[in-house]
């Protein structure tokens, strides 16, 4: 199967007023995400991208719109990588949702949480693991195995991503920290995925080259290193 970078969208002008813009259209980038926005085509220079898949979301398409341009590729949009449902409590401040019982369910038990008039994080979880997989898997046969490909969408949905190729609960997804604009990334292969990246925010991504990774197959390295 092939690698897949998960972008977090960049810093949105929601991101920087605290409130939870979920599904709200028109909400773009502030001046600080347009600057990281700007930043992606250096940061992945030495990554040859075989695709740009997104959210249908502004903050997604438009955080990808300046890298599409330099690599001449067309961003695809994904309605399952789209942000939460978070239904009533979209558009409202984080510290007044904070005050919620059902906030304790979100932070305490998250795969049980159903957002009022929203969805569920369970079945968040369910369709972007879909969408990343299949997606994968045609980038893969019709690039091959050593095809990256890069998925822009927002921070819950890549938590929940990660939690699935980690092996972890979804009861335990808030331990994992995605912050706008940063790289998280996993290698699909037919036995297990292998999480290469999480939450990175530098610049040097050529260790997912595959002349630089360690694993080339399913199979895990033994003893942590090449090195010995």
């Amino acid at each position: 199967m092939a690698t897949v970078i998960l972008l977090r969208h960049a810093r949105s002008a929601a991101n920087g007023a605290g409130t939870l813009a979920g599904r709200t259209p028109g909400v773009g980038l502030d001046e600080r995400g347009r600057a990281q926005a700007a930043g992606l085509a250096e940061r992945l220079a030495p990554v040859p991208l075989r695709a740009l898949v997104a959210s249908p979301l502004r903050r997604c398409v438009d955080t990808l719109s300046g890298l599409s341009g330099q690599r001449g590729l067309a961003v695809e949009t994904e309605q399952d990588l789209a942000e939460v449902d978070y239904g009533d409590w979209t558009g409202r401040s984080v510290r007044e949702l904070s005050e919620e019982p059902q906030w304790k369910v979100v932070q305490q038990h998250p795969s049980a949480a159903v957002f009022p008039g929203g969805e569920g994080l369970a079945g968040v979880q369910a369709r972007a693991v879909a969408a990343v997989r299949a997606h994968d898997a045609r980038l893969a046969a019709e690039h091959g195995e050593e095809a990256v490909w890069l998925a822009c969408t927002h921070g819950d949905v890549i938590k929940g991503i990660l939690a699935d190729a980690l092996g972890l609960h979804l009861d335990g997804f808030q331990r994992i920290v995605v912050e706008p604009c940063s790289f998280s990334v996993v290698r699909y292969t037919d036995t297990r995925p292998f999480v290469l990246r999480i939450n990175d925010t530098g610049t040097d991504l050529s260790g997912l080259l595959p002349a630089e990774r360690e694993e080339t197959s399913g199979d895990a390295v033994v003893g942590g290193s090449t090195g010995g």
